[in-house]
């Protein structure tokens, strides 16, 4: 398939284009443009209740990972007229006064439509409309300083969470996809600039427990081994990355909700280390490990996008495909997979590997390893899988 490939696909009724399929956005890992759209079907249940209702922030990735990126909060003119958006009054030092059109993801064809934009990243707000700045989450985006890590962070997530849960809140983990880790809490009956103060409250109160550990002000010479609780993100006018979003990473990197476990048990950052196919299989075994942070209605959206199954597609989409391993067992990175198409057989179910028949796959072997972040190459993988070329039906 030539990356200028177009092909027009049915998602729920709604008809797309997607292009340059082909295209690789993570040149390092080989990982195409297909593969991040059908990342994003695959995880649409568990990711949609999350960003629903939630003005989206895109950040965008044309030339892939390595090429120039920008966020896109207004949404472009270019759209289908069932795309849903919404004007909001800008609240931000830069643009008070002006209106920003945002878009608005509550369904999979727009996720799809928005992935295909190559918007690798979703940045989403703690609030959703119609309450305007009247947040549902209260965040704390804890960011490490060199040498500090992820476990560092974690370290301080165990720290922050008896004081939290002091207070009546129920915190919950998930990875940055990058370097950190961040603690989310449901909130209710306040503005954002009242959970913006209770946030700096708890932050402070750990900085002046552990000093050496922990600092809440953003001034960049004071974090040189420390943690940054980041309780400014609370902010009515900021966003936070998504639950289960890409990031742009040198490897498909994914911002993935972690257990206590987890955390408490973490002691080396490849730990905390996951890509967008052992997102799926986390999926897969434990569903959303962030579902306490929604309420209804959005809690029962997850079963209504499943049972949607593998609806992507009009016609045969090749992809990259690696096999199983010895025994059958998945390659733990990464995992290849497919848009899978409507056909006359039935949909295929969440996470499946199966492909239906008539489809090409077109497979090839990466070159050169994984670019995994410094000490995180899991144990025994310090190569790619190999994938063995399948002889044409």
């Amino acid at each position: 398939m030539s990356p200028e490939t177009k092909v027009a696909v049915h998602v729920d009724g709604r008809t797309l284009t997607l292009t340059n399929l082909a295209k690789v956005l993570y040149p390092q890992t080989g990982f195409t443009k297909a593969e991040v759209l059908d990342y994003y079907q695959r995880v649409a249940p568990v990711l949609l209740p999350h960003i629903t209702g939630r003005p989206l922030t895109l950040k965008r990735y044309p030339e892939g990972v390595d090429g120039e990126a920008f966020f896109q909060k207004h949404v472009t003119e270019h759209r289908p007229d069932w795309i849903r958006t919404a004007k909001i009054p800008s609240d931000s030092s830069r643009g008070r006064g002006t209106t920003v059109t945002y878009l608005v993801v509550d369904d999979l064809p727009a996720l799809i439509w928005a992935a295909n934009l190559a918007g690798l990243e979703l940045h989403v707000p703690q609030w959703r409309l119609p309450e305007l700045r009247r947040p549902d989450l209260l965040v704390f985006d804890l960011d490490p300083g060199a040498p500090a890590n992820i476990v560092d962070c974690c370290r301080v997530a165990e720290d922050l969470r008896p004081l939290l849960e002091a207070e009546g809140f129920t915190p919950l983990a998930k990875t940055s996809g990058g370097k950190g880790l961040q603690l989310y809490a449901p909130i209710s009956g306040v503005t954002s600039e009242q959970a913006s103060d209770r946030a700096r409250a708890f932050a402070e109160r750990l900085e002046r427990d552990q000093p050496r550990r922990v600092v809440s002000r953003m001034t960049k010479a004071l974090r040189t081994g420390k943690v940054l609780i980041d309780w400014s993100q609370n902010n009515g006018s900021k966003t936070t990355v998504a639950p289960y979003s890409l990031r742009a990473r040198q490897s498909p990197t994914v911002s993935t909700p972690v257990s206590w476990d987890e955390v408490q048990a973490c002691r080396r950052p490849e730990e905390l280390f996951f890509t967008a196919g052992i997102v799926l299989d986390r999926v897969d075994k434990h569903g959303d490990l962030f579902a306490p942070m929604l309420r209804l209605p959005f809690a029962d959206q997850q079963q209504r996008v499943r049972r949607q199954g593998r609806v992507v597609g009009d016609q045969a989409l090749a992809d990259h495909l690696l096999e199983h391993g010895p025994g059958g067992a998945r390659p733990a990175f990464p995992r290849r997979s497919f848009l899978a198409p409507q056909s006359r057989t039935a949909p295929r179910p969440f996470g499946s590997l199966r492909r239906p028949a008539g489809t090409r796959v077109l497979r090839r072997v990466p070159r050169g390893p994984p670019a995994w972040p410094a000490g995180c190459a899991p144990a025994g993988q310090s190569r790619w899988p190999r994938a063995r070329p399948r002889r044409a039906a």
